[in-house]
């Protein structure tokens, strides 16, 4: 989203436009915001075979998904339904993982029958697979390589060694046993990489550890580094530069694939860095009210449709697009959901006023994915804008939707 002449855009068409058209609350998503994350992330990458794995949990618009397959990416997924969105838009089962958390086996075997990449990430489900598929099925492990991280929180923790994810690195001999035992074919090494990994250093260090590891498996075909790179959504943080990180791991992959002694893919599964920044959702601010000193905004929506604020605390840049320029004050943006329901506390906004049009920034990403219809309320719209033209690709909840699989019974 831009400001252009005192007006915020998508592409050519402004919030107002979209809002008076769709209504509020609207999820939009900006094609070109998409490309243009996808193109910086391969840009650093000049010799190595890169393949990028769009990791769709974090938003399985199907519209999105049929996008970034035309723009040459495959597709990482978590669950059956996820698999079956991809092939449903066109994806082909090879450009697929599947790369499930705590599943019960029987999901891997559909899996399979689908023909998509198994990825496996604790010993049960790796012996389980040894004993029904021997080498017939190659498949990729899931491993947590215990490094440490520049920074942690309690509730986003992905290389950490008390983290849920992945086989463990003191149980690698086990691994190794049951590839010998079981003649299983383990073609990938998968490990995730983290937001709380910010410089290409610490990264680079990480993944020598990493190919250190690869050396243990003589059959691979990839490494896959997962996904979980962070974009700069406007907080002042530090983010990653992801073209110097690509330059550094260009040649250290390089220098690996030299030593192990065949030339392996490198994969990526970046999901929130492709569409994170490319989704605003557009809401009205419908109540202005003081209460305790604070100033309050209202808008039209709330964490049932955007959970990352009161989940994670995390920062979503927000407007005033029907007064951009106003005198900044200081408000409590809030939802309506019936329980704390803050999107920002104390934050600097123009004069806002009732009626006003509110955009909360960077909400493509674990926006409408984990949106709920908490408190009975409907989710959203959805619409994309590509190449200047804004499409309905998700229609508005009704009460219809929301009592359709309920059974009212005499009681």
């Amino acid at each position: 989203m831009k400001l252009e002449n005192n007006v915020y855009k998508i592409q050519d068409t402004t919030v107002k436009e979209l809002a008076e058209k769709f209504g509020t609350p609207l999820y939009v998503y900006d094609a070109e915001v998409i490309k243009e994350h996808l193109d910086r992330f391969r840009q650093g990458f000049n010799s190595v075979d890169l393949k990028v794995k769009y990791a769709c949990k974090a938003l399985t618009n199907m519209s999105v998904m049929k996008y970034l397959l035309k723009q040459g990416t495959g597709l990482d997924t978590v669950s059956l339904s996820e698999i079956q969105m991809g092939l449903t838009v066109g994806y082909q089962p090879s450009d697929i993982v599947f790369t499930p958390n705590c599943v019960d086996f029987s999901e891997i075997e559909e899996a399979v029958e689908l023909g998509v990449k198994i990825n496996i990430e604790n010993l049960s489900n790796l012996e389980k697979f040894g004993k029904k598929y021997g080498g017939a099925v190659p498949l990729c492990i899931r491993l947590n390589p215990q490094i440490a991280a520049q920074s942690n929180t309690d509730k986003v923790d992905w290389w950490h060694k008390q983290s849920k994810f992945g086989i463990s690195l003191d149980q690698i001999e086990t691994v190794k046993a049951l590839e010998s035992k079981y003649d299983m074919h383990i073609d990938g090494i998968h490990i995730h990489s983290s937001s709380v990994i910010m410089s290409p250093e610490i990264f680079i260090n990480g993944a020598k550890a990493v190919f250190d590891i690869a050396m243990q498996f003589e059959k691979l075909d990839f490494i896959d580094f997962g996904g979980g790179i962070k974009v700069d959504v406007g907080d002042g943080n530090e983010v990653i530069d992801v073209v110097e990180l690509g330059k550094q791991l260009d040649v250290e992959f390089t220098a690996f694939c030299e030593k192990y002694g065949r030339r392996l893919q490198l994969w990526f599964e970046p999901g929130r860095f492709l569409v994170g920044n490319a989704g605003s959702l557009i809401t009205t601010c419908v109540v202005r009210k003081r209460n305790g000193g604070s100033e309050f905004v209202g808008v039209d929506s709330g964490f049932n449709q955007l959970i990352r604020p009161m989940m994670y605390g995390a920062y979503h840049e927000i407007v005033n697009a029907s007064n951009p320029n106003g005198a900044k004050e200081k408000y409590t943006v809030v939802g309506n959901i019936c329980e704390i329901d803050n999107f920002a506390v104390d934050r600097m906004l123009p004069e806002t006023k009732e009626g006003d049009l509110i955009v909360l920034k960077s909400a493509g990403a674990y926006g409408y994915s984990m949106a709920s219809n908490y408190n009975s309320r409907f989710r959203p719209v959805e619409v994309f804008v590509v190449d200047g033209q804004a499409h309905l690709v998700r229609k508005r909840d009704n009460y219809e939707d929301l009592v359709r699989n309920q059974i009212l019974i005499d009681v």
